[in-house]
């Protein structure tokens, strides 16, 4: 056991964005891994087709991306009901949205889905279109309404994916009813959009149709997701880009001489093929939505935003309630996404880095600022170890993260002690920085104010003179109160790096698997655990 040891860690800490891996399961103690943990991948809902959506939004278990009968479609939808039509436009769009169920295998329960059905000859080789499915059902993140599946039967093509039961971003800012979005709300749809975008350019597929706010859904529990259905081009030419001719990247209007407009339902509809650079305007023309809580066209907008108006710009329902500093930054970073040259505007990772610092109230569930009521299904704790657990154990095998809070604070550093002491000669100024950054991080952590005291504990593991177990743990619990379940499972594994026998590590990790649906992991962690206090209290009694 040891806390402050004066050599050089063992492995650098996973920091905020450390949930963007693929998964691996977590060492056991009595093989500690060899490798840093900054090279560990432990993101479950990106590894593959049937893997887990995972933590921070909902979702559960994504299952296998796999081919449906129209029977089965059919008999989900109430055989396309015009009552389940969850299209923006209702029976008018040319490519209709379902709602429907579809039945699990065995005694599993429905599963809500949206079935899209193409217009007729959209798609008249069943082969590339099965291929273009295949190729959107490869992906699979935690920011998407992933792709579960397609159908090909005689001329009908149709996608199958995720239901998100709690409706647009365009509902919620230009219909609501009861509340509109608070500001902090807008940050969180902004920056998990971002991600998506990211994630999906990272695995090869940067081109989205129709970016805006009709895109944008809620799962379950609130949280923002990229609907997959953008990910696919509406006809097999790619000619697919359709929207407002207001809101259309200006690359497209300088070529409207070779593009074809058609009037429908009173606005022009342009076509052309989607590009990276356009996918980049049309999330500006989200940002200008969020800002602005209306739709604004995007010239208009960049005359308000070049008198440096921000009020002007600013949705007059938010009555002043968010940072004028962050919202600058916001409408000039939506000002960049909409420069008429597609080389100015900013790439997607430069968005994401941007967005990303801008984050507040962190640990607000996204339920509670969008004013909906609380998902039924929390997650789901584990079984009941092997043997009696401790008051920590106790704490994690419910998934308490308040008590567990209470028993790391009132537990302070205890389970450092013992290790090494410093010379006199190791107490530099460095070293005097190093553990105020630590005390500043205590300061918030009893304060509970989280996203704070993970800065400072990131100052102080960064430097990496001293490694701490209590350090990784607390900012492990920091991370499960920001909702982010991959970057406290690093934390946990750090803590059992630096102390392979300490149960305090395990119990992390195992609330960290808990929060990713990782049940089957969570319960060998918790027993684990369980089995280091037993053998510790031996040891203390002795003979």
């Amino acid at each position: 056991m040891g806390c402050c040891r004066s050599s050089l860690r063992p492995g650098a800490a996973a920091g905020p964005g450390a949930g963007t891996h693929a998964a691996e399961k977590p060492p056991r103690h009595r093989s500690p891994p060899p490798q840093p943990a900054n090279r560990l991948s432990l993101n479950a809902h990106q590894a593959a087709p049937s893997a887990r959506s995972g933590g921070g939004g909902g979702g559960g278990d994504v299952p296998a991306f796999a081919e449906f009968s129209l029977a089965d479609l059919r008999a989900a939808t109430g055989g396309f009901a015009a009552g389940n039509i969850v299209s923006e436009s209702g029976e008018k769009a040319p490519n209709l949205v379902y709602r429907g169920q579809l039945k699990g295998p065995g005694s599993a329960p429905l599963r809500a889905i949206a079935v899209k059905k193409f217009a007729k000859h959209a798609w008249p080789d069943p082969k590339q279109f099965a291929e273009e499915a295949k190729g959107v059902g490869n992906l699979r993140h935690r920011r998407m309404a992933n792709l579960i599946g397609y159908c090909c039967d005689g001329d009908e093509r149709l996608l199958v994916a995720e239901f998100m039961p709690n409706d647009t971003l365009a509902k919620h800012l230009f219909h609501w009813e009861n509340q509109t979005i608070e500001w902090a709300m807008r940050l969180r749809v902004a920056y998990y959009i971002a991600q998506a975008l990211e994630y999906c350019s990272t695995k090869g597929r940067p081109l989205y149709h129709d970016l805006n706010a009709y895109r944008v859904l809620f799962d379950e529990n609130g949280d923002p997701r990229l609907s997959c259905f953008g990910l696919m081009k509406n006809s097999r030419d790619g000619k697919s880009y359709s929207t407002n001719l207001a809101y259309t990247p200006p690359e497209y209007l300088r070529n409207a001489r070779n593009t074809s407009r058609v009037l429908f339902e009173a606005s022009y509809i342009l076509s052309g093929r989607v590009t990276p650079e356009s996918v980049i305007f049309s999330f500006g023309t989200v940002l200008l939505d969020l800002l602005s809580g209306k739709r604004i066209p995007p010239s208009h907008a960049l005359d308000i935003m070049r008198g440096r108006n921000i009020q002007a710009v600013m949705d007059s329902h938010l009555e002043g309630n968010y940072s004028i500093e962050v919202a600058t930054t916001l409408v000039n970073l939506a000002s960049q996404c909409l420069q008429y040259e597609p080389r100015d505007r900013p790439d997607i990772k430069k968005l994401v880095s941007i967005l990303e610092p801008l984050q507040t109230k962190s640990e607000v569930p996204s339920y509670v600022m969008l004013g909906i009521p609380k998902p039924v299904e929390e997650p789901q704790a584990p079984p009941a170890p092997q043997r009696p657990l401790s008051s920590m154990g106790e704490a994690c095998s419910r998934m308490d993260l308040t008590a567990i809070h209470q028993i790391l604070f009132t537990t302070h550093y205890r389970d450092d002690e013992g290790s090494n002491e410093l010379s006199f000669q190791e107490w530099t100024q460095q070293m005097r920085d190093m553990l105020d950054a630590r005390k500043r991080g205590d300061f918030a952590f009893k304060d509970k104010d989280f996203k704070a005291a993970i800065d400072c504990y990131s100052q102080f593991v960064d430097v990496g003179t001293m490694v701490s177990p209590t350090v990784f743990a607390r900012r492990s619990l920091c991370y499960l109160m920001c909702d982010q379940p991959d970057a406290a499972l690093r934390d946990a594994m750090q803590a059992q790096i630096v102390s392979p026998d300490w149960p305090t590590a395990f119990y992390m990790q195992s609330v960290a698997l808990s929060k990713l649906n990782m049940q089957s992991d969570a319960v060998d962690m918790l027993n684990e655990a369980s089995q280091l206090e037993e053998k510790r209290q031996k040891s203390t009694k002795g003979p």
